[in-house]
């Protein structure tokens, strides 16, 4: 008789642990939990994904990662990138109080895996950089072609961007009132302009 079939990884099942992993981080997530939520088996996990938990964690963020780098690519065929990332920032003020709560689950990973685990810290962190580069490249061009009038080296306002992002899966999970982030975003915002 044949035993249960080994689980193949595919981005459902590594979408389905990434959740449990924004909302719980990776140190309170548990076997279990992983279980539970993918419906695999222990063996057929451990077939899988060989380096257990901390390579689901992996793929988890590379596939956030995935969702950056499409934004990329819609920033780099728009005729204006910078009115898309505003459009991204205010977006955020509207979502559901359950989305505050949870942040961003790169962002959560720098803090939550200093001094706990350098190597997934490191591939957040690098996460966060490509967001930066991607912002400072757009924000480049818009000033070339004066689309934003802050001359402000881009290299800056892209850091800019990302402190911003920060401070703000911070700021939403004190202050989960759409309105209140609303005003802070557009506060923030007006060095694009």
């Amino acid at each position: 008789m044949r035993g249960r079939p080994v689980v193949f990884e595919n981005e459902e099942l590594i979408s389905k642990a990434q959740q449990v992993f924004w909302e719980k981080g990776y140190t309170a997530t548990s076997l279990s939990d992983l279980l539970a939520t993918t419906g695999a088996g222990s063996g057929s996990f451990y077939n899988t994904f060989k380096g257990g938990k901390k390579e689901v964690f992996g793929k988890a963020i590379q596939q956030r990662r995935a969702a950056f780098m499409a934004f990329k690519k819609e920033l780099e065929q728009s005729e204006s990138p910078i009115e898309l990332i505003k459009a991204f920032f205010r977006s955020i003020a509207h979502e559901p109080v359950a989305s505050h709560q949870r942040g961003c689950i790169i962002a959560n990973t720098v803090v939550e895996m200093t001094y706990i685990d350098a190597d997934l810290e490191k591939q957040a962190a690098d996460i966060l950089k490509e967001v930066e580069q991607m912002y400072t490249e757009a924000i480049r061009q818009a000033q070339q072609k004066q689309q934003i009038s802050n001359q402000t080296d881009a290299n800056i306002l892209g850091k800019y961007l990302i402190t911003f992002w920060c401070g703000l899966n911070t700021l939403r999970r004190i202050y989960p009132d759409p309105q209140l982030l609303a005003q802070q975003i557009e506060m923030q915002l007006a060095v694009l302009s």
